[in-house]
């Protein structure tokens, strides 16, 4: 699938911020649909199913959260949030619904349109190479996008699926958290570890039989994560 087969939709209630984004992703080939407020951006959504969503938090009546939260009940679209807000809560939330990533205003429209293209290519992963990865119980089609666990097939946000098969290629191996952010959100995600720490603890709550006792996907205390099948794993 090119650029221009594929929406984005805006969500912003400043008309100058939807003005200039929606003029440089369409200038990078992208359909581009706007709504000013969090009811009009979920009737989009279930209309129109775009490919991307561009979230600020700030909205008026029903915020980005809600909309965020509305979103992945029913979808496992990308979602990039914007937000104004400097407090880490916000942002740790918002990834906790299941937000891909997060970019803090005043920000560089070229710097959107990168990370779409960033997590546009997780999503569509490379064609030319399907590959599948199996461990224990666990199938990855990456090709496809599809996990399954035993016979239950699991849905993942890309960025959940990108670390997922970041760490399930090299089973055994420790990823600091700083390799995990730029495998699975890129070189120019100027993130911080509690990013991955949530990414990590929303992926556990769906792949885990017991969160607190994760069988697949091990902490490594002071240094970061690794995956390994657990001798308890059925």
């Amino acid at each position: 699938m090119t650029s221009v087969d594929k929406n984005i939709l805006i969500v912003d209630d400043e008309p100058q911020i939807i003005r200039v984004l929606k003029g440089y992703l369409e200038n990078a080939g992208y359909r581009v649909l706007c709504a000013g407020n969090g009811k009009d951006a979920l009737s989009i959504t279930m209309v129109e199913k775009p490919d991307f969503v561009i979230l600020d938090l700030n909205l008026p009546g029903m915020d980005g959260l809600e909309v965020c939260k509305a979103i992945r009940e029913k979808s496992n679209v990308p979602i990039l949030m914007l937000t104004a807000r400097s407090e880490e809560a916000d942002k740790i939330i918002g990834l906790e619904l299941g937000a891909d990533d997060y970019i803090v205003k005043p920000f560089s429209p070229r710097e959107i349109v990168t990370r779409v293209r960033t997590i546009f290519r997780r999503v569509s992963g490379d064609a030319a190479r399907p590959e599948t990865i199996r461990v224990g119980n666990l199938f990855i089609d990456i090709d496809k996008h599809i996990v399954r666990l035993a016979d239950q097939i699991i849905d993942l946000t890309p960025t959940e699926f990108d670390l997922l098969v970041t760490m399930a290629r090299q089973p055994k191996r420790v990823f600091t958290r700083a390799q995990l952010l730029e495998s699975a959100i890129g070189e120019s995600f100027e993130g911080y570890d509690r990013t991955i720490d949530t990414h990590i603890k929303n992926l556990r709550n769906k792949l885990e039989p017991n969160p607190r006792k994760p069988q697949y996907i091990q902490t490594v205390f002071g240094i970061g994560y690794k995956f390994e099948v657990s001798e308890h794993a059925s």
